[in-house]
């Protein structure tokens, strides 16, 4: 007989455990004629348990004890750690990026399974994707965690007064269950390293929590909502509602107020983003039926459009059951994964399929410093007590035996213990990078070091010159190339008249491109006479005028 492949997209709780299931139900198949290869494609080779990033970035918790790897979660999987960069739904087959080696493979299935959950709308807001950290996977959990110490170090030798404010300022854009349980830890860790930076006082700290609604954590009761919005206003968290971060860049947040659409500029280094949320474009690109970027699918999990195309998570629209769609949970797809591999496997055998039904069990949120909300089988639970059955629920959740115990001693230590305040630098800085300004903002003055070149992708800039407009410049424009020439400070200072995207390189790739690509000095080269011919041209000319 004929081996059938069932391909299973993404590595979240709902991918893996579909795989997981997949893998012990044929266990029990395999004196039977059913030949099936289970594959499943992700990004990563572990699944993250994600409501444990907040203790990672508070140093709670250890960073690996908050994944756990596929290959022993979902033993006897078939693991390709690809993107993906299509799927084909008329011929059955799955495009995937190059891996080592460069060139992409192409899998065709019987049956797919689209588990891919949700990625952050980077380009809804602009300046987001340059300059806010976002906060979804443990990559952007370590990256804040190594960048609140930066900040603390930064500001602690820091004699600029507004600098150091913005150094000692964090927001953070949402004030749902990532947002909320994001800012208690962050809040909490900061109180606790300022005691390690005699210069940082607790009051030198401002913590901003900006949420589009009328209020925090909407998907709770209302009871509870109040009550952590309290807690977190007592501790000093500065919670800003009706109000959406409209811009981003290096040095401020432009916020929203929904009502009046007047805009406010909140001074800041720091930036993380929990929202705004969107379907992964390789799903849009199919022709599958969705409902606000969300697979339509039956209460079996198959595709209301597509049959042998299956769907569950944060990416599908799953009734559940109760007269809604099911909320992008964790408890909700791991049922559903225990659904869609027995129906697949049913399918695949011409046998009755099983409809998913489940209400929930609770909701649960922590708001750091030992206290949080819970509410469980329709009981309300807030404080201390809350906090313990926070702790309790979610270490027998963890996948992984060897899992529970390590962050079990891990909240141990945490009682006895300082928390860790190091910062690891583990990779090099992007050397091509692209940055947003707002309208106003300056992108360097006159006399500062000159360490990057500029090319303009969208927007405008002035020259200043001595406290005089002598130019503008604007898309397709290079700006910076006249102190990386001469290894001199900067001879002007650069402001943007409007909204600005740019994208730029340092030092030392600038003097690696000019040494070893040829024509690139002669190049350059033009562009700085030109330059300086039409600085002084534009001079001449304001002199002239005045």
């Amino acid at each position: 007989m004929e081996k059938k492949r069932i391909i299973i997209l993404g590595g979240g709780f709902g991918g893996v455990y579909t795989a997981s299931e997949l893998v012990r139900r044929l266990k029990r198949f395999h004196k039977s004629n059913l030949d099936v290869e289970v594959v499943l494609v992700s990004e990563e080779n572990y699944i993250t348990f994600q409501p444990l990033l907040p203790e990672v970035v508070s140093g709670a918790v250890e960073q690996l004890h908050v994944i756990s790897p596929i290959r022993r979660t979902a033993p006897g999987v078939v693991l390709y750690t690809r993107q993906i960069e299509k799927i084909d739904i008329d011929n059955k087959t799955v495009q995937l990026a190059p891996g080592r080696v460069p060139r992409s493979e192409t899998l065709s299935y019987d049956h797919l399974v689209i588990a891919l959950g949700n990625q952050l709308a980077h380009n809804m807001v602009p300046g987001m994707f340059e300059h806010a950290i976002p906060f979804k996977y443990l990559g952007d959990a370590l990256r804040l965690r190594n960048h609140i110490v930066q900040m603390l170090e930064e500001a602690s030798v820091c004699e600029d007064p507004e600098e150091r404010e913005r150094l000692l300022t964090f927001v953070v854009a949402g004030g749902g269950f990532s947002g909320v349980e994001c800012i208690a830890e962050m809040d909490d860790f900061l109180k606790k390293a300022v005691r390690s930076f005699p210069r940082i006082a607790r009051n030198d700290l401002r913590m901003v929590l900006v949420q589009s609604a009328d209020r925090i954590l909407p998907e709770m009761k209302e009871n509870l909502a109040t009550y952590a919005d309290k807690l977190l206003r007592r501790r000093g968290i500065n919670i800003v509602l009706e109000h959406r971060v409209h811009e981003v860049s290096a040095d401020r947040a432009i916020i929203l107020c929904k009502a009046t659409k007047q805009e406010s500029t909140i001074a800041t280094r720091t930036v993380v983003a929990t929202v705004p949320t969107e379907p992964h474009q390789v799903i849009l690109n199919t022709p599958l039926k969705c409902e606000r970027g969300r697979i339509l699918v039956s209460d079996e999990m198959e595709s209301t459009s597509h049959s042998g195309v299956w769907s569950l998570g944060d990416c599908a629209a799953v009734p559940s059951g109760e007269g809604y769609y099911s909320p992008p949970t964790a408890q909700y797809a791991v049922r559903q994964a225990v659904i869609c591999a027995e129906n697949i496997l049913a399918t695949m055998q011409s046998k009755p399929r099983k409809r998913f039904k489940f209400a929930g069990l609770g909701k649960l949120a922590s708001l750091g410093a030992r206290c949080a909300v819970a509410e469980v089988f329709g009981f309300t639970f807030s404080g201390f007590i809350a906090w313990v059955m926070w702790r309790a629920i979610y270490v027998g959740k963890m996948p992984g035996l060897d899992r529970k115990i390590r962050v079990f001693i891990d909240w141990l230590k945490d009682f006895f213990l300082p928390r860790d305040i190091t910062q690891l630098n583990v990779h090099n800085e992007q050397q091509v990078r692209r940055e947003h300004l707002a309208a106003g903002q300056t992108l360097f003055h006159q006399g500062d070091f000159g360490d990057r070149l500029y090319f303009v992708a969208k927007g405008k800039l002035e020259i200043e010159v001595d406290g005089r407009v002598i130019n503008t410049t604007g898309e397709g424009d290079v700006i910076g190339e006249m102190a990386l020439l001469s290894h001199s400070a900067r001879s002007a200072t650069v402001r943007a008249v409007e909204s600005t995207d740019l994208v730029s390189l340092p030092r030392d790739a600038f003097d690696s491109i000019i040494q070893y690509v040829p024509g690139a000095a002669e190049a350059m080269a033009e562009i700085h006479q030109k330059r300086m011919q039409q600085n002084a041209d534009e001079e001449a000319s304001v002199d002239d005028a005045v």
